[in-house]
């Protein structure tokens, strides 16, 4: 089975994956669970008993591991035997510092690797609509491609080795922070005897949870632009009047309550008068970055 695909571990990640590839391409798999492996018989999956009967089989193998320690212990034992792998496709979430030293093991025996994470959950997965946030270098990309294909919506190469596993961070913790900034909102609206279909509708349209994205980053941390605009002074108002109406309600802020300190920062710093997007300068300034040159 030279041209199988292998599949490294079948949790709710790796078994989503197997699903996509059933029948496309040919497939085995290990699971330390004997019921992870009973729980895909259906599939055109053949389940061995160990990483290396899955090395011995496949040339090309795919990492679905649950923390970055078990990934780097799964590819020092496939590095081991004196038959390895082509290809090693990392899809396990680990640290792009992680995504590098695997890499780095990786080439001292000849071996590719790619870090593809995953931008989707898992229904998206089993139904083949994956989009991959791929790092690695292009030649190696390119034989990642027929096996991520018939399992993505989208491939995005971003980069390097790492660079996929970095926007995956950077995508959850957005996506973590505007979830807690969410349900803080809905308590807020709840006191306030806004419906929630009406806070959805607000959010969802142009002038709500789009607007940060299209308008400030896009147009004005982009661009380095920030005259006009809603002032920082402004910004901070209504920062103040929403901590302001939680505090009457008894409603209690984490996300939004953190988020009120850069404008004191900025309204401090001589911004006061600029576009709020114009907080992005107190972090090029602390991390000694320049948005518009990205």
């Amino acid at each position: 089975m030279s041209d199988a695909v292998g599949i490294i571990a079948l949790g709710n990640a790796g078994s989503a994956l197997a699903t996509a590839l059933s029948g496309k391409l040919p497939l085995v798999a290990y699971d330390r669970d004997p019921n992870r492996r009973q729980a895909v018989e259906g599939l055109a999956i053949e389940c061995v008993d160990s990483v290396a009967e899955v090395a011995a089989r496949a040339r090309r193998i795919i990492l679905s591991l649950p923390a970055p320690d078990i990934s780097q212990a799964v590819v020092i034992e496939l590095l081991a035997w004196e038959r390895v792998p082509d290809l090693i496709i990392e899809t396990s979430t680990v640290t792009p510092q992680t995504a590098q030293t695997l890499d780095g093991l990786c080439r001292a025996r000849q071996v590719r690797f790619v870090d593809a994470a995953i931008a989707s959950g898992v229904a998206a997965m089993a139904a083949g609509q994956v989009t991959f946030l791929v790092g690695g270098e292009p030649a190696d990309v390119e034989q990642a491609r027929p096996v991520l294909a018939p399992m993505a919506k989208k491939i995005m190469h971003l980069g390097p080795v790492g660079a996929g596993m970095g926007a995956k961070v950077v995508n959850n913790a957005v996506m973590h922070a505007v979830m807690v900034v969410l349900i803080e909102a809905a308590a807020l609206a709840a006191k306030l005897d806004i419906p929630m279909p009406t806070l959805v509708d607000l959010l969802a349209g142009e002038e709500g949870l789009k607007r940060p994205l299209t308008h400030r980053v896009c147009e004005r941390m982009m661009q380095g632009h920030y005259d006009g605009g809603m002032s920082v002074l402004n910004a901070r108002k209504d920062s103040a009047l929403a901590l302001e109406v939680a505090q009457q309600l008894g409603v209690p802020l984490y996300a939004i309550q953190a988020s009120h300190t850069p404008y004191e920062i900025a309204a401090a710093s001589g911004l006061e008068n600029l576009d709020y997007a114009s907080l992005a300068t107190l972090w090029e300034q602390w991390c000694g970055v320049e948005f518009a040159k990205c």
